[in-house]
Parts: structure tokens; sequence; C-alpha cells
């Protein structure tokens, strides 16, 4: 053992009661400690050896907290926290032509996409979420509030068959999508989707050239999909097929391929995702209150499927809240199914965190608490009357504790959130610009 005089500098160690890596699945550590140099975790070991060990430019103790990954939100429409509330108590097409399309086009550009999106960057760095896959117009907005915000972001290429304020046609969404990517590509935080809408909104000579680039520059898929029944039954009325048997004969199920709510599946679509190793972002609290229905998780699980969650867009939530997507998704499995022993509490902090990543390709960078991976960290307290006692850590974060909970927030190792404070991002001028643009949409 090292002597203090012969320690090791690190930048960050952040000592904690508990600390749950989520890989090796079902480890618990307690009285542990995380060190972190330039960005990335270059330990885990016991509090006592690293005070020994390490000399930190700042130290951490959490003696009340449980410290976890940084939560992975795997679906989202960021900029739509200025239509949070707009619209609600409807079903999704009549929501979408009759309320949402035609209040994005008569408001959405390139301010409401950056102002949008930092509200919403703000309200995910506060309830510990640190990445976020976003599906959206005028994603160089998005990258930059996501930049200042000091967050990690997947950003979707949106691609549509019809016009909006960013684009004419989908060859433009492509071309303007692309240049977006080259602009940003060098900054580490962000990385880049392809965001086909969905079906019904994209033709098939679209969804081949998605598959070329997708396969020629190794990029993600992120689609809405089997999200309701009408959604399959038009599907099956002018086109012969389901729309994940679509998507298999346009080349895009596969490894790269995310599958949003993937609600309303059958037993050969399940074993399509899991044969071509498909990725879903289960988005319950969106799903059930749109009514669209309750996606067969556990079926999914149990095929080998790999399952992160997201919480949609606000105008169809209301929240950015990956506790909440925890609990209702464990509450919707067990019901569901008649079992309660479905989903468990550990499986659902591995959806939130790990699996999020994997279905991104960036689960070699974060996605859980493992050295060489970046510090990308979340900190709740479990001492307040609502979380006491606490016999199982785990548990509580799924169905005691929330995001009310969380006091620290690291991305890369730098600290997004301290003691409950946001750092970098000021509330009144979020405030302010939220009631600019409540304004402008009243008009």
């Amino acid at each position: 053992m090292q002597s203090c005089d012969h320690a090791d500098n690190v930048d960050l160690l952040i000592e904690a009661r508990w600390i749950i890596p989520v890989e090796p699945a079902g480890s618990v550590l307690e009285h542990h400690a995380i060190a972190v140099r330039e960005g990335r975790i270059v330990d885990l070991l016991p509090c006592d050896e690293a005070r020994l060990r390490y000399r930190p430019r700042t130290l951490r103790t959490l003696d009340k907290h449980v410290l976890i990954p940084g939560l992975v939100n795997l679906h989202t429409h960021a900029a739509m926290n200025l239509l949070r509330g707009y619209a609600d108590d409807r079903a999704l097409m009549r929501w979408l032509k009759e309320h949402i399309w035609p209040a994005e086009m008569k408001h959405v550009r390139h301010d409401f996409v950056r102002d949008g999106t930092l509200l919403a960057c703000a309200e995910m760095l506060r309830g510990g979420i640190t990445t976020f896959s976003d599906m959206y117009f005028f994603p160089d907005a998005a990258a930059e509030a996501a930049l200042e915000a000091g967050m990690r972001a997947a950003l979707g290429m949106v691609i549509l068959d019809f016009p909006s304020a960013w684009a004419s046609d989908a060859d433009q969404y492509i071309s303007k999508g692309l240049a977006v990517r080259d602009r940003f590509k060098h900054e580490p935080l962000l990385h880049f989707t392809l965001a086909p809408h969905a079906p019904y909104t994209v033709s098939d000579a679209s969804f081949e050239r998605v598959a070329t680039l997708a396969e020629q520059l190794d990029l993600s898929v992120h689609i809405h999909v089997h999200e309701t029944l009408d959604e399959i039954a038009q599907s099956l009325s002018e086109r012969g097929l389901r729309p994940l048997e679509r998507l298999l004969r346009q080349g895009l199920v596969s490894p790269r391929l995310i599958a949003v709510h993937s609600v309303h599946l059958d037993t050969d679509d399940i074993a399509l995702l899991a044969r071509e190793g498909a990725s879903v972002a289960h988005c319950p609290t969106s799903n059930m209150k749109l009514a669209s229905g309750v996606s067969p998780t556990t079926r999914l699980l149990a095929a080998g499927v790999n399952l992160g969650l997201g919480t949609d867009g606000a105008a169809s939530n209301n929240r950015l809240d990956m506790f909440q997507e925890m609990r209702h998704a464990g509450l919707l499995a067990k019901i569901s199914t008649g079992d309660a022993s479905a989903l468990p509490a550990s499986e659902l902090l591995r959806m939130s965190t790990l699996g999020g990543a994997r279905a991104l390709g960036i689960d070699h960078l974060t996605g859980s608490i493992a050295v060489g991976k970046y510090a990308d960290l979340c900190a709740i307290s479990l001492d307040q009357a609502e979380t006491l006692p606490c016999y199982s850590p785990v548990s509580h974060l799924v169905y005691a504790a929330g995001r009310e909970h969380v006091t620290d927030v690291w991305v890369a190792g730098i600290a997004r959130v301290e003691q409950g404070i946001m750092l970098h991002l000021h509330n009144n001028d979020l405030k302010a610009r939220a009631r600019l643009w409540q304004n402008r949409m009243a008009l």
C-alpha cells in the first residue's frame, strides 16, 4: 500500500455510501470510491484504500448517497419542451395532425430548437440524465444547446418525405443533416444517428438511402415503429407488410436499429428483432398518455433484445424524468403479465443506463461505472424521510426515490449539478426564454 506522500494525483475522487456500477449485473459496492483523471474513470476501490492511493484535486464525500452511471434517455424530442402541455389528452394521430404539426410549421426555427433543447438539457441534468438521443429538426441548434449544457447527446438527422422549416424533401433532410454532422464531428460529447421519422412518413426510396448511409457511415438508425395499431393496419392495407417486415426488406433491421416504442409486436416481430440484434427504446409514460398500448418488454428481454428507456418529448409525457420511466416500465410489465417478478429493479436500472448506451453504440464510453469509461455519474441522496429506511438501494432508485433526490451530476468528470444546484446554466435566463416562447405560441 502506498503512503499518502507517494499518492497518485487525480482530478476527482468521489466517495459514496453505495456505488452501483451496473456491470457486473447485480453488483452493489458499499463505502467505495471512484477516481477520475482527464474525464475518465481510472479506479474503483474501497474508500480507505482510495484515501491512501490518491491525492485528488477535488474530493466529494457522499456518505448518504448512492452513485450510479448517468442515465441515458434513449428517445426524446428535446426542443418540444416548448410544447409541454400544448395539446394534451388526444390520440396520437389527431394530436400530431391537428395540433403538433401545425404548431411546428408555424414556430419551429433555429432559435426555437436551441431554446427548447436548452430547457430540456436543464431538466434532464437535474434529473441525473447525462446522455440523450434526440430526434428533431435543426439538429445544429440542438448541438449548440447540448454543448452549452455540457451534456452527451446523440443527435438524430431527421428524414421525412414532406417539407418543414428545416428541409423541403428527403434529399435535403439528408444533405443538411450530414452537413451538421460534419460540422460537429470532432466534438467528443456529440454523436449522430440517422432518424427517419416513421414508416408512414418515409418512402421506400428514402429508406434505401438511409440503409446505404447507415452502412457506409456506421450510424445507428433511430425510428418510431409499431407504435399504434392504426400504423400497422395502414401498412398492411397499403403494402401487405407489417412495418418491421418492410424495414427488413429495406435492409434496416440490424444491430444499428433503435426501434422506438415497439408497442404492438407479435411473436414473429420479436423473433426478428432478436435475430437481427436490434434494440428497442421503450417509452412507457408516453405510450400510456397517448393510449398507444403496453410494449411486451418481458418477452423482448426473454428473446435477447436489448432494451433502453426513453421519455419521448415533453409534449407527450410531459416530463423528461427517467426515474418515472423506470417505475412506470416496471409497473406496466408486472400488471400486464400478472407476474410481480417481471422487470426487477436491477433490470430497469440497466435499461436506463447501459441498455441505452448499447443501443447507441457508445457503451464503450458510458452506461456503466468501469475503468476506462467516461465519468458520467449521478448521485442520489437516500437520507430523506421518504427514502428511509433503506434495505436495498437498487429497489429504492426505482420504487422510492425520484429525480428530486438527485444531488450531483458529472459528465466526463465535470460537475454539471452540485448539491442540487445547476452549474453553467442559469434559471432566470431559462425561465425568461420559456415565457418568451409561451407568449409567441399564444398569439
